[in-house]
């Protein structure tokens, strides 16, 4: 009998065995925990358009940012002084005309010869009164204060009639160019400001021939002090092109 049961408990021969079901086997098998790769990620290809947006984008930024950094260029690296000039501009230019000259030797010649270097011009009768001599004194001593530049600056007193210098003031014009003029020439090319003589000014001609500035009146040593800082930029500013000329 218990053969007979036991027989009974086992499958038939030929027959399939048992099903699992699936969440049986899933509960028998231990988890898998594959990593699989991402796939690949390419950057996006930018067309003409975006191209040409990034263009007109940086355009912008550019001309937005241009102001800061002009005005930060203009502060750190020009650093403009703010200052205007002390001598007045003449506008337009006057060149130099061929006047004749005379030295106080009698040899002749003419204005244009004094071309090719800064020149600080005054004026006056061949007696000089205390203006024309407070005029010479400040002109020597503007061309002194210049140090090593100012050999690329002549004095020049234009003697505007025939009357004898005083000897007392020879020797304070060795250095400078002492010229007799016809004085209605002279009248034509020099402009004095208005209400004032031409022997009231100091003049100043560039290196090029071109009188281009007129110091005021009645110098002072304030006044020469200004003058001398006009001078100073001018000399600086004209270092790259302009270079000593004749010896003094």
């Amino acid at each position: 009998m218990n053969n007979d049961l036991s027989d009974s408990l086992q499958p038939p021969v030929g027959a399939a065995a048992p099903l699992v079901s699936p969440s049986a086997s899933a509960r028998q098998q231990p988890l898998s925990l594959t990593v699989h790769a991402l796939p690949a990620l390419h950057p996006p290809v930018a067309t003409p358009e975006t191209r040409a947006g990034r263009w007109k984008m940086l355009a912008v930024l550019l001309i937005c940012a241009s102001p800061v950094v002009a005005s930060y260029f203009t502060y750190y690296v020009i650093r403009p002084e703010g200052r205007r000039n002390f001598g007045e501009l003449i506008a337009p230019q006057r060149p130099l005309p061929a006047l004749a000259t005379r030295t106080l030797e009698g040899q002749p010649g003419q204005l244009t010869a004094l071309k090719d270097q800064w020149l600080l011009l005054s004026v006056a009768g061949g007696a000089c009164d205390a203006p024309c001599e407070q005029n010479l004194y400040f002109q020597r001593q503007l061309r002194e204060s210049l140090g090593k530049e100012k050999g690329r600056l002549d004095r020049v007193w234009l003697v505007s009639d025939e009357a004898p210098v005083p000897a007392a003031l020879r020797p304070g014009l060795e250095a400078s160019s002492v010229l007799r003029v016809a004085p209605a020439e002279l009248a034509q090319w020099l402009a004095p400001a208005a209400g004032q003589r031409l022997q009231d000014h100091l003049y100043l001609v560039d290196p090029l021939g071109n009188l281009m500035m007129r110091f005021p009146a009645s110098m002072d040593r304030v006044a020469a002090a200004k003058a001398k800082r006009d001078l100073e930029r001018l000399l600086r500013a004209s270092s790259s092109w302009d270079t000593e000329g004749r010896e003094r």
